[in-house]
Formats: C-alpha cells, sequence, structure tokens
C-alpha cells in the first residue's frame, strides 16, 4: 500500500519540483533561515545543481547568464529583506534583457507581514521593490495557491517581452504541508502568431524591393532557420550585439553587428527597404536615433508596443520572430528579385568598419585577434563593461551562435564574471560543448571578486581576460573629453592578482606584451577551471583611439 505521507511535501519542495518540471537543472543563490525549505528541497531530491554564490547579485547574473545560452528558464533564490534587494541591480539587467528568471525569496513569518512591527529581516516594501526591477512578483499566501502562483510566474516569465518574476515566500508557508499535486508542468507558452492579413499586406509592400536589409535583435535569436530563407533570397542582414550569431558572422551576407559605423551607414543609403525584428533599435546602437536607416523601415516585434518606438515604423506587425519570418518567406520566396550586388556591397561594408576598428585598436588588435584564433570559433562570448568590450568586443571575435554572445546590456559593470560562472555551469550541465571566455575589466571585476570563490568550489570551466589599466578608463576618457583632464575618482587600488588567485587556487597568466599573446591564450586553453589571464595594460599603453562613452551623432 502507499504510504500517504510520501504524498504529502512542503511548499518549498513543490517550488523544487515544480523547477524541475520546468526543465531547470542548475539554479543559484544564497542559502539563509528564509529559504531553507527549498533548498533542503534541492538537497534531499539531487535533480538540481544547486550554485551557491557569494552575493544575490552574483546569482541573478548567473541565472541570467544561463538562461541566456541554454533558452531555458533561469532561476535563482534569495533571503528576504536585504539579501533580496542585494540583487535588484542584478534583476533590472534581466529585465533590460528580456531574459526568462524565476526568483523565489522568502519572507518573514505571515503573522507578522505588513504590520510594521520592526520584525527581524523584514522589508516591508518587499514586494513593491522586485515589482519595480523585474516583470511582475507574486506572494504565496497559502499552500493551495502556491502551484497556481508559481504557474503564472513561469507564463509571465516567457511571455514576450520576457523578464524576470519574483515570488515571495513567508516561512511559515514555505514549511507548509500540502498534497502532492499529480500535474506540476508549468503552463503551454505559445509564441505570438502573427495575422495573415498583416503578412500578406507586408510581403506585398517588401516584394518590389532591390536591395532589402534586415536588422536582427535578441528577440530573432529563435529565428536562424527563417533568417537563412532570406539569406538565400539574397538580403544583407545587420544585427545588434544582442543578435550576434543569428548569422553566423563569416557569412557574406552579414554585416555583423557594425550596425552604426559610417560604412554601414553609406551602405543603408544605397538599400530600399529594411525590416526590424525583434529589436528595440536602442540609443547606444542606432546614435540615440539619429543613425539614418534605410526607408522604408518595416517592423516585426511579438511586443505591440515595439510599434514607432525610436523609429517610425512605415508598416507593423506583431508576431513572434520565427513565425512571422516564416510565414513571410512562403509569400515572398520566388517574388523577388534581389540586387546581386547587394552581398558584395555588405562584404565591402564590413570589410572598411572592420579595418577602421583595427586602426582604432592599436596594439590590442593583436589580442582582439587572437582570442579567436586560440581559443577557438565556439565560444560562449561573455563581457562585463569595460574599455575593451566597448572598444571591440562588442563587435569581434566572430560568434556562430545565435547566444553565444552574453553581456551586461544594460551598461552596468561587475556582472561578467557571474555571467560567466552561470554560463559554465549551463555548458556542463547541458552538455553544450563550448568553451566560455569573458572578458571583464579590473573596476568590474572587483566589485563582484568574490564570486571568483564561487567558481573554485563549482570547478566553473572558463578563461577569463582582465583588463588591467588600474583605473575606470572609459569615465577617465570622458574626464579628458569634456572635463579638463580632471581626474577625479578613477584611479583604483587593485590587488596583486597573481598572489589573489593563489590565494584561492585559481590558475593565473600574466599578459605582459602583445608579442606574448598567442602563447598565453594557447596555454590558457589547456587549462580547465577557472583560468584569468591578466593583461597589463600600463604596459601594453594606450589604444589607438580613444573611446569616450556611447557614440553621439551631431546634428
Amino acid at each position: 500500500m502507499t504510504n500517504p505521507a510520501e504524498n504529502r511535501i512542503t511548499v518549498g519542495e513543490l517550488a523544487a519540483r515544480f523547477l524541475e518540471s520546468c526543465g531547470v537543472r542548475a539554479a543559484f543563490g544564497v542559502i539563509s533561515i528564509h529559504n531553507m525549505p527549498i533548498l533542503d528541497a534541492f538537497h534531499r531530491r539531487q535533480k538540481i545543481r544547486f550554485v551557491s554564490s557569494r552575493g544575490e547579485a552574483g546569482a541573478c547574473n548567473m541565472a541570467d547568464a544561463y538562461a541566456r545560452v541554454t533558452g531555458t528558464l533561469g532561476a535563482f533564490v534569495t533571503s528576504t529583506g536585504t539579501g533580496a534587494g542585494n540583487a535588484a541591480g542584478a534583476m533590472v539587467e534581466a529585465l533590460t534583457a528580456g531574459t526568462p528568471l524565476l526568483h523565489l525569496t522568502g519572507q518573514i513569518e505571515s503573522p507578522f507581514l505588513d504590520r510594521d512591527l520592526g520584525y527581524i529581516h523584514e522589508h516591508p516594501a518587499q514586494l513593491a521593490m522586485l515589482q519595480s526591477v523585474g516583470k511582475a512578483a507574486f506572494r504565496i499566501r497559502n499552500a493551495e495557491t502556491a502551484l497556481a502562483t508559481l504557474r503564472e510566474a513561469h507564463r509571465l516569465a516567457f511571455t514576450a517581452p520576457c523578464g524576470p518574476v519574483s515570488i515571495e515566500i513567508p516561512i511559515d508557508i514555505q514549511k507548509q504541508l500540502m498534497d502532492l499535486p499529480e500535474d506540476l508542468h508549468p503552463l503551454p507558452v505559445r509564441p505570438v502568431q502573427p495575422e495573415p492579413g498583416g503578412v500578406q499586406a507586408l510581403a506585398d509592400r517588401l516584394a518590389k524591393a532591390k536591395r532589402p536589409m534586415l536588422w536582427l535583435g535578441g528577440g530573432a535569436r529563435g529565428a536562424r532557420g527563417a533568417v537563412e530563407r532570406f539569406v538565400k533570397m539574397g538580403w544583407g542582414v545587420v544585427t545588434t550585439v544582442q543578435g550576434r550569431g543569428i548569422v553566423p558572422e563569416d557569412h557574406p551576407a552579414c554585416l555583423g553587428s557594425y550596425n552604426l559605423q559610417p560604412p554601414s551607414e553609406k551602405l543603408y543609403q544605397t538599400c530600399d527597404a529594411m525590416l526590424v525584428v525583434g529589436s528595440r533599435l536602442r540609443s547606444n546602437e542606432t546614435l540615440s536615433y539619429k543613425l539614418k536607416l534605410p526607408q522604408p523601415l518595416y517592423r516585426i516585434d511579438a511586443n505591440p508596443l515595439a510599434h514607432n518606438r525610436g523609429y517610425t515604423s512605415d508598416y507593423f506587425v506583431q508576431g513572434d520572430a520565427e513565425a512571422t519570418l516564416n510565414a513571410l518567406a512562403d509569400l515572398l520566396e520566388g517574388r523577388m528579385n534581389v540586387d546581386t550586388a547587394l552581398v558584395e556591397d555588405v562584404q565591402k561594408a564590413r570589410a572598411q568598419a572592420a579595418a577602421s576598428l583595427e586602426d582604432a585598436l592599436g596594439a590590442y588588435a593583436t589580442l582582439k585577434n587572437e582570442v579567436g584564433a586560440q581559443l577557438g570559433k565556439a565560444i560562449w562570448w561573455v563581457r562585463d563593461i569595460t574599455l575593451s568590450n566597448s572598444m571591440w568586443g562588442n563587435r569581434a571575435p566572430v560568434l556562430d551562435h545565435p547566444r553565444a554572445g552574453v553581456h551586461a546590456l544594460g551598461g552596468g559593470i561587475g556582472q561578467g564574471l557571474a555571467m560567466g560562472i552561470g554560463t559554465a555551469v549551463a555548458n556542463a550541465e547541458h552538455e553544450l560543448g563550448r568553451r566560455t571566455v569573458v572578458l571583464s575589466g579590473d573596476g568590474g571585476f572587483m566589485l563582484n571578486v568574490g564570486e571568483l570563490a564561487c567558481a573554485v568550489q563549482e570547478k566553473a570551466d572558463f578563461t577569463l581576460i582582465l583588463m588591467n589599466d588600474r583605473r575606470y578608463g572609459v569615465i577617465r576618457n570622458i574626464q579628458d573629453d569634456i572635463y579638463g583632464s580632471r581626474h577625479a575618482y578613477v584611479d583604483l587600488h587593485t590587488p596583486d592578482f597573481a598572489a589573489f588567485c593563489a590565494s584561492l587556487g585559481v590558475k593565473h597568466l600574466l599578459l605582459e606584451k602583445p608579442a606574448d599573446t598567442a602563447a598565453v591564450l594557447q596555454q590558457a586553453a589547456g587549462l580547465r577551471g577557472p583560468v584569468v589571464v591578466e593583461v597589463d595594460m600600463n604596459a601594453w599603453g594606450p589604444f589607438q583611439a580613444k573611446f569616450a562613452g556611447p557614440i553621439l551623432k551631431k546634428d
């Protein structure tokens, strides 16, 4: 006979089992007295790998990167009050990037909630805070509604535009017993299907175009097969930084993410149509909306609010990128007569933009080129906000996978190390077979440097290229450009990174001069676990050109 006790579980265990049913293989967080029923269930069941981060911000960044590279749900667990608050900045990043995350957090005992008693660990406005930094936030108030709340949170996280959803569960509710539900699966989230008449109208507008361009954003990452149909029709392709790799960046028709350089803008003026798919046309990729894009400009987006944002849409179709592009290709294949010179012109524009980038880098062009040559093409390219990323990391090395690029889209520093850990864990748990490479500056690295201990404990496999100039390089350049070279608050005291890494058991390689780049990166490629390659930028010297913040276009 079945023991009735075997069919009784806590709400904390329900949360763990629900994540399992969502396909989550690794979750991240910090254990505390206000989440122990959840984490105890992880531990007992051994179905989900739990990564103990050193801070809640790191946990969220790890889950964010995990979700980005796998295309599945990211999950992280925090404590209540300060613990949940620590994750706020990282949740803003996930919201900006449109990453589907589920954040489980604790709360104090239900009888004392919302009574302004000064109860230990209470954050009286925690739910409002979480709502402000995520897509939505819920409180589970009893066992009876727990599964419904989890399912709705998952549905919202995956409903376009995707984003992080928080659920706070008071500790007494986490411990509450309930019957094990027969079905724990999440609700299906179906792609937004375009209205056929709208697709037909868009096809009619595009059919006569001779030099059409596709502009692909992060919302099109699942549409590679559909995009390939347009490439076969002769279309040119350009991507945002978030859309890199949807078309392999060494494809002749791909401009890569050289989307705002003068040769690209000149190319756009020879085109007679642009179709923007899954992109918000963000300010720093459009010269603050002054980049001259081809006209007419058409848009496809699952979010209806994208219509006329930033740029006026000559026609807009709401729909999932893959479904809408496939429906559009069905109507255009065999109907278009695209100029065969377009692809050649795309190649020329890309070559000119890449050459200009190479000239701006000076000695650092060696590093850019050797990353691809020594670490391989099959990489996860994870970047923090740092001078080197702005100069070259956002456009090189060549990426060949729609999810290969992971970066701090919202512009916050200090998130790259944790994102690298999350990516490495995802690569291992999902057997994705790629190398994780992280690009970080010394200032950002120090912001969450404690997560390097987490990387050692988890045996996270990655190579971190640490660009050390002992300062906030971009800010210093802005001060040179605008503030009369008054270098206030930008010079940084940094540790002896070799000694610091040794104290943690992290492999450290020093790269003091460009001539050693190939050998050092080749050595790093042969090592396992976390590896730090420190580039001594003061020994290398300055870039050939100065980067002083996002490029602006003068009227």
